[in-house]
């Protein structure tokens, strides 16, 4: 099984090794926005969804091939197809990579189980931790997070600030915006008071941008998540695209990596391109030859090509 994927150019984190712990969607939300499709399994309960053991032999794996000359990893990240925290491996799986690196581990959650006293200890042992808190007001939240029964809005807010006193590292709180659903006026007094509760190190304002799980989910424009940032507390990051630098050509070996990243969720070339930092002209011709073998398929979002495997 592939665990890992990457590396990758990551916007927030620099250089980073994914890290996957569920390969199935499995989730305590089915958010309207999510890219990677709808959750087959809606859930709060944690237990172990993939093999721990093969997990953490892939990581080892990995760094016993790393060579001198390879681009040194800023950080690996945590995350998964669903829930990560929903695998009850979490904690073994991050003490392990902080036993065998020196670089810092973040996990990428949805912050549902954050009231749980043993995912705060689990998430505790990680660097940097991004949960994320689309809305603070229960009807909001039905609509953009469509939650499981188990995952009640107040207890993810009382689970976030529990965290935040607890935590020693860096907590960046995400929130995505999808227009019409929580880019209200009351919505945005709502996250207001909540951000000023849980109190992160900073805000990450997002949108909608890859293609969504319901065709509804629908952006707002920049000059609205500006005038969003304006309105939150603290400090307010609106997730920006890559900047400009030199590209390789493509090769054989950015062929897995291509697929990998296309397995997870749809890309367009230029995601790809900015993610393995990749020249335009043999990306395209790679994905050309993908799509012409049937390996990958391509759509169109928003007047915007994406593909998929």
């Amino acid at each position: 099984m592939n665990y890992l994927f990457g590396p990758v150019n990551s916007r927030r984190l620099g250089l980073s090794l994914g890290i996957d712990l569920l390969l199935a969607k499995i989730c305590s939300f089915n958010c309207v926005y999510c890219e990677v499709g709808p959750t087959t399994v809606l859930t709060c309960d944690r237990k172990e969804y993939t093999p721990t053991k093969e997990i953490i032999a892939e990581i080892d794996s990995f760094l016993a091939g790393r060579h001198h000359n390879d681009a040194p990893i800023d950080v690996f990240t945590i995350t998964a197809s669903g829930e990560p925290t929903l695998h009850s491996g979490l904690e073994e799986i991050i003490e392990h990579l902080k036993k065998k690196t020196n670089q810092p581990v973040a996990v990428l959650t949805n912050g549902s189980l954050l009231h749980e006293p043993d995912v705060r200890s689990a998430l505790d042992k990680a660097d940097i931790v991004i949960p994320s808190l689309d809305t603070a007001r229960p009807d909001s939240f039905q609509q953009i997070n469509r939650p499981a029964p188990c995952a009640r809005l107040e207890e993810i807010i009382d689970g976030l600030c529990l965290f935040t006193k607890e935590f020693k590292g860096q907590l960046w709180l995400e929130i995505l915006i999808a227009k019409g659903i929580n880019d209200s006026p009351n919505d945005i007094l709502a996250l207001d008071k909540a951000v000023t509760r849980i109190q992160p190190a900073k805000i990450q304002l997002n949108t909608v941008v890859r293609p969504p799980l319901e065709h509804f989910a629908t952006p707002i424009s920049g000059t609205e998540l500006a005038s969003i940032a304006r309105q939150l507390p603290g400090t307010v990051e609106i997730i920006a695209d890559f900047k400009k630098r030199e590209r390789k050509n493509t090769g054989s070996a950015q062929k897995a990596k291509i697929l990998g990243m296309l397995q997870r969720r749809p890309c367009t070339k230029n995601d790809i391109c900015e993610a393995l930092n990749l020249d335009s002209a043999s990306t395209d011709h790679l994905i050309k030859q993908l799509v012409k073998s049937g390996e990958i398929t391509k759509m169109v979002h928003r007047n915007m090509s994406y593909y998929q495997t």
